[in-house]
């Protein structure tokens, strides 16, 4: 399938499925603990980047991860600054700043593999944040003024910094560990 095929039936899908290089995978559900994480990563993004003119975006949101190669969608995505759509579509996002994915164990070795592989040719990218579902774990890379990326491992107590913004670990998991995991 054409990516230009790809989108036009992905619009009209109930499930999500993403798109690489013309191969198409339907996308699971998550458990309790995976949607409350990706919903507190959401909210406690928002809160923070708020008066920094960043926008924070679900896991509904399709993004281009290789103009007409691969699309895919994060647990949850920032853009700062003004939003850009790939051309010729209306719902694709192409200037993602911040991606998280919660980290499944289905999904993990895609997420830190391919996933991230396509994600760091993103020049837009400045942050990829990486969500543990087993323990209070956040996985933080940062891309530097040039072109390589520095890793942090984030846990209990910690906060995670996004520019100016500050967001701490404690709060995403605040509840979470109540809930079934994947």
């Amino acid at each position: 399938m054409s990516a230009e095929e790809y989108l036009a039936w992905e619009r009209e899908q109930l499930d999500k499925h993403e798109f690489h290089f013309g191969e198409i995978f339907a996308m699971a559900g998550g458990s309790p603990r995976h949607n409350f994480l990706v919903s507190a990563v959401g909210g406690e993004l928002r809160n923070a980047l708020r008066a920094s003119g960043c926008r924070v975006f679900s896991s509904d949101q399709r993004i281009g991860a290789g103009a007409g190669k691969r699309y895919v969608y994060p647990d949850a995505v920032v853009v700062c600054g003004a939003t850009r759509l790939e051309e010729g579509t209306t719902d694709v996002l192409a200037n993602p700043s911040i991606v998280v994915e919660v980290l499944s164990p289905a999904t993990e070795s895609y997420d830190r593999g391919e996933k991230w592989a396509a994600y760091q040719r993103l020049p837009s990218l400045t942050d990829y944040v990486l969500v543990a579902q087993d323990r209070k774990r956040i996985e933080h890379y940062r891309r530097d003024t040039g072109d390589t990326w520095h890793y942090r491992e984030l846990g209990d107590g910690e906060n995670l910094f996004l520019g100016d913004a500050t967001v701490a670990i404690d709060a995403i998991y605040e509840g979470a560990f109540d809930l079934a995991r994947d």
